[in-house]
């Protein structure tokens, strides 16, 4: 990497730090506007037990103090016992969701890109013909169903009407987990169906690629060596929050199917107040979506090296 990489990758390091710094902050302070607290909600115990509990939990500190204990657990990824779930630690609750939505979502990312980079770039060479607009109508209206509807179709018509795939997400292996990847990979596939349509068209129309066509070079060469590396720009742009996007947006989807993920558990969270629990998904989801922005930028500037860092 030369000197300018270098910098706007360092520049980038300390942006994402500052990044969940201003997230972990407001989230903490957000948290004690609510009402309540996390053993309100126990009628069954006594004020004795809730300040006992609230002494043991470091509740009864002053909130400050109770801050900087918390922002030293965000730096050390070390999130404690949960609030709520007895002898449970907050590592282990978000692993353990992770180990169901990361799949999903590195899968439905996949997915998404590879169909809609495919379809649009289809699309583009074929403008004009009944293959794009059938797959311009189609790209539009998956935008525009809600995903909630396309999950609880799939689901009626491939697990009830048609029991092809399982509906149990723990123990229903691989096959279970068909039916959620397609429905979270529809959105984004027809969102980078339309990017890569227009990013192809707008290359096929450039100079260079005139130039290659008059130097006789073949439209296999010229599609697949030029047009569809220019192409990929804006998709890989739009991958990365996708990607991350995916993970963290995927709660909808994840209490249709029934599946144990990280949005779950980070609802269930706030829900409970479960302070801790917050803290850790929240953590955990900025530095996905930070570190996910800051590859897709370095790999924007690897497929079109003219781009300046800045």
């Amino acid at each position: 990497m030369n000197g300018k990489t270098v910098a706007y990758v360092v520049k980038r390091v300390l942006l994402a730090i500052l990044t969940i710094f201003v997230v972990v902050t407001a989230t903490f302070w957000f948290m004690q506007l609510i009402p309540g607290g996390p053993f309100t909600a126990e009628k069954s115990l006594s004020d004795e037990t809730k300040a006992a509990l609230s002494a043991k939990y470091g509740l009864d500190k002053p909130l400050f103090v109770q801050y900087l204990l918390y922002l030293q657990k965000a730096v050390t990824w070390d999130f404690g016992p949960s609030f709520k779930k007895k002898g449970v630690f907050i590592n282990d609750l978000i692993w353990e969701g992770m180990s169901y939505s990361f799949p999903m979502g590195l899968v439905a990312t996949a997915i998404a890109i590879c169909a809609g980079t495919l379809l649009g770039s289809l699309a583009a060479v074929k403008r004009g013909t009944w293959s794009d607009r059938l797959i311009m109508i189609l790209s539009t209206a998956s935008v525009a169903f809600p995903s909630f509807v396309i999950a609880t179709a799939l689901l009626y018509f491939f697990a009830l009407e048609i029991p092809i795939f399982p509906t149990d997400y723990v123990n229903g292996g691989l096959a279970a987990f068909v039916l959620p990847v397609i429905t979270l990979a529809i959105y984004p596939s027809a969102y980078i169906t339309r990017l890569s349509r227009s990013a192809t068209l707008d290359s096929l129309g450039s100079d260079y690629i005139i130039t290659a066509r008059a130097k006789g070079a073949s439209k296999t060469r010229v599609l697949f060596g030029h047009v569809l590396k220019n192409s990929l720009a804006p998709t890989i742009t739009y991958a990365g929050p996708m990607f991350a996007s995916i993970i963290t947006g995927s709660l909808v989807i994840e209490k249709i199917f029934q599946v144990p993920g990280i949005g779950s558990s980070f609802v269930n969270s706030i829900l409970n107040r479960d302070y801790p629990l917050v803290m850790g998904t929240t953590v955990i989801l900025t530095d996905l979506i930070v570190l996910m922005t800051l590859i897709s930028d370095l790999l924007y500037k690897v497929v079109n090296p003219r781009v300046e860092l800045g």
